[in-house]
């Protein structure tokens, strides 16, 4: 208590004469924006002493409240040997995007320095798994001495541990009936999956990743490992069109004809029928792929918009237009839009010069073997995204946030917008379980292509998700039971409503 009591009247003595919250937009605020950067990503996340000991004052003293209060020298030997030479993992900090503030310290008009105040979250971290640890507050105040800005307190206070979940979760292990990471592992052997990635997103938070099993012969599989997701591409375009629809820059019930139209198609008395719409709740008439019928030709099957059918070719045809008006690749929007902001570092439409193919899980055959995969150079919206769980995650926790969309249209995108069958409909990019148990919604995508097999569920009420990877033509093998023990009675339903396979669509 009297810590804690000593930390309130820290905060207020640091507080006098400071003036107003400043604009994030202001120099100070960049600045100090910055040093924080260099203090957490440089220093704490990557274990620069050096960063450290340049940033802080000779008298730097560090208040934490439960770890009590350490100076300079306390402070660089208890970071030494507790977050640098951790045996659990490398501890890792991330801040609270929009979380920070900084109020500028004023005697006699003259600026001598700032407070600065935000929240972060911290993971433990190894090759194999990531894990959310706990969310804290922090305040720091920074003086101006002759013309730097250095460190002078750092205060660490209301740190939260996860809620508890349950005796699976809270042990790590996914699948109870194992012990083990090598028990889990040798149930991938039996199985011939050379590789599983899970995330588990609770209370719309990052909770773990967990990865078993090699991404390619003697590699082991890592936490970061990029998976070629297949039709998980199609949720990522979906919300970056409707961001551009919420921006007033795209309409959904436009004719795509306006701004884009196929040679197979011109003279069909349907194309001023085919909009963004009927194309994001699979509608648009068109084959999944033309390459898959005999004639190879694209057609509409059926008016748009009169009933289901699963569809890539739709997905790329909109693709086409938005490029047409905009002038640019979907990749290009989708990073202007969604990469870039949600920090998706790992995530792209197609090979990049900065993908890290050493981290990349490569696909395999029934029997395990190493499958030849093809590198794409051009976007293509409805498949070959290449992700992390983490990434991945980001993205799945930005629809549970609605995405920056107004509430008209994220209650559109949650709605159905076609019925598949009684109790599976599909919404604008995403499918849609409704009347789960605890009057549960889900929403939810899978990816399959040859050698890879990924699913994603989004539970919005209870704000949880569920992120698998599997680099495997076996993957379905798995998936109901990772499902089950994860989401429980909620996660048993869901599984039910896709066994038949004939209605997942990938």
């Amino acid at each position: 208590m009297k810590q804690v009591n000593l930390i309130i009247a820290i905060l207020i003595l640091s507080s006098i004469n400071a003036r107003a919250q400043i604009s994030q937009k202001s120099e100070i605020f960049i600045t100090l924006q910055k040093k924080d950067s260099i203090l957490f990503e440089q220093g704490f996340n990557k274990c620069n002493l050096n960063a450290i000991v340049n940033l802080v004052t000779n008298d730097f003293e560090f208040y934490h409240d439960q770890n009590g209060i350490q100076d300079k020298k306390t402070f660089l030997t208890n970071f030494k040997e507790s977050i640098c030479q951790n045996p659990k993992g490398k501890p890792i900090r991330k801040l609270i995007k929009g979380s920070l503030s900084v109020f500028p310290l004023y005697n006699e008009g003259k600026l001598y320095g700032a407070i600065q105040s935000g929240i972060h979250d911290f993971y433990m971290i190894n090759n194999r798994e990531q894990y959310f640890t706990e969310n804290a507050k922090f305040m720091a105040t920074w003086l101006l001495e002759k013309g730097e800005w250095k460190l002078k307190k750092e205060l660490s206070y209301d740190h939260r541990k996860p809620e508890r979940y349950d005796a699976k979760f809270e042990d790590g292990y996914p699948f109870p009936l194992f012990n083990t990471d090598s028990e889990i592992e040798s149930l991938l052997k039996y199985l011939k999956i050379p590789s599983l990635s899970i995330g588990y997103i609770h209370d719309g938070q990052l909770q773990q990743i967990r990865s078993f099993g090699e991404q390619k012969k003697d590699i082991p599989v890592k936490y970061n490992s990029i998976y070629k997701v297949a039709s998980l591409t199609k949720p990522i375009t979906a919300i970056a069109v409707l961001k551009l629809v919420e921006a007033g820059k795209w309409n959904l019930d436009e004719p795509l004809a306006k701004y884009y139209i196929d040679p197979d198609i011109k003279e069909s008395p349907f194309l001023n029928k085919l909009t963004t719409r009927n194309i994001l709740s699979q509608k648009s008439g068109f084959p999944n792929w033309r390459y898959l019928r005999t004639d190879k030709k694209l057609l509409f099957e059926f008016e748009p918009g009169t009933k289901f059918q699963y569809s890539g070719e739709g997905f790329e045809y909109l693709r086409k237009a938005i490029e047409r008006k905009f002038k640019k690749s979907l990749e290009e929007i989708a990073k202007e839009i969604l990469f870039a902001p949600l920090e998706m570092n790992d995530t792209f439409y197609y090979w990049m010069k900065t993908t890290d193919e050493s981290r990349y899980a490569v696909e395999s055959d029934t029997t395990g073997q190493p499958m030849k995969y093809e590198k794409y150079y051009t976007s293509n919206a409805a498949a070959n995204l290449l992700t992390t769980v983490e990434d991945y995650s980001k993205f799945l926790m930005y629809i549970l946030q609605h995405a920056g969309l107004s509430k008209q249209l994220y209650d559109e995108f949650i709605q159905s917008q076609t019925e598949v069958k009684t109790g599976i409909n599909w919404g604008l990019g995403m499918q849609i379980l409704r009347d789960l148990p605890n009057d549960e919604l889900a929403l939810q995508h899978t990816g399959g292509d040859d050698g890879t097999k990924c699913i994603v569920l989004l539970l919005p009420k209870s704000k949880r998700g569920l992120i698998i990877f599997i680099n495997s033509e076996n993957g379905l093998m798995i998936w109901k039971k990772i499902i089950e023990e994860y989401l429980g009675e909620t996660g048993k339903e869901i599984v039910k409503r896709n066994l038949n396979k004939a209605e997942r669509q990938d």
